[in-house]
């Protein structure tokens, strides 16, 4: 008897109308230079916007970086319900509004609801939360999100890494992201530690 097929593995992946556009854009980039990943689309109007502004690309150009592209209104998609099987989610980056709606339940849209459905099987959510300074609705957002097992994942650069450009502060937040969902070896460059005089 042969073993049975191995479960597809499948992240979603969202764009909200938050400034950093190019988080999510990378990520898919990325996922698909690694392959090995089946990808599912969202993009809310105002993630569009800020694509077009921020980045300069058309809707087909983004969506020819993904396997899937759903609408946001299609709450009857694949990803609405838990009997679909994906690794989790990544809203990328995360708007403060998106943040209220899945930290309340609200399931307003397919992105909501999708999140709703990955917090509620126990899968990972990310969340690449962008906006400063935090107001006390958006920190008591986020508590709510992380006591039901998110992750909030605000976008900071790692400056001990020495970074040169943008886009090598952008890859290491996404390369980090991919990392916490164990989808194969480690994409991100790790931590050597310091090496200087010591006591």
């Amino acid at each position: 008897m042969s073993a049975p097929a191995a479960a597809k593995r499948r992240l979603i992946v969202a764009i909200t109308g938050a400034t950093g556009a190019i988080y999510g854009v990378r990520l898919l980039e990325t996922l698909r230079r690694l392959g090995g990943v089946e990808t599912h689309l969202l993009v809310s109007g105002a993630g569009w916007l800020n694509i077009q502004h921020e980045l300069d690309l058309d809707r087909a150009a983004v969506h020819a970086l993904a396997d899937v592209v759903h609408n946001v209104r299609d709450v009857g998609a694949s990803i609405a319900s838990g009997s679909f099987a994906t690794d989790g989610m990544v809203v990328a980056p995360c708007s403060m509004r998106t943040l209220a709606s899945i930290a309340h339940g609200l399931s307003d849209n397919l992105i909501t609801r999708a999140a709703d459905v990955v917090l509620k099987e126990r899968r990972r959510l990310v969340l690449l939360v962008r906006e400063t300074p935090f107001n006390l609705a958006h920190l008591r957002n986020m508590t709510a999100v992380t006591e039901m097992g998110g992750v909030i994942f605000p976008p900071l650069p790692a400056f001990y890494q020495k970074p040169q450009s943008i886009d090598e502060m952008v890859n290491h937040t996404v390369e980090r992201v991919i990392d916490l969902f164990g989808l194969g070896a480690p994409v991100a460059r790790s931590w050597q530690g310091m090496r200087g005089e010591t006591d």
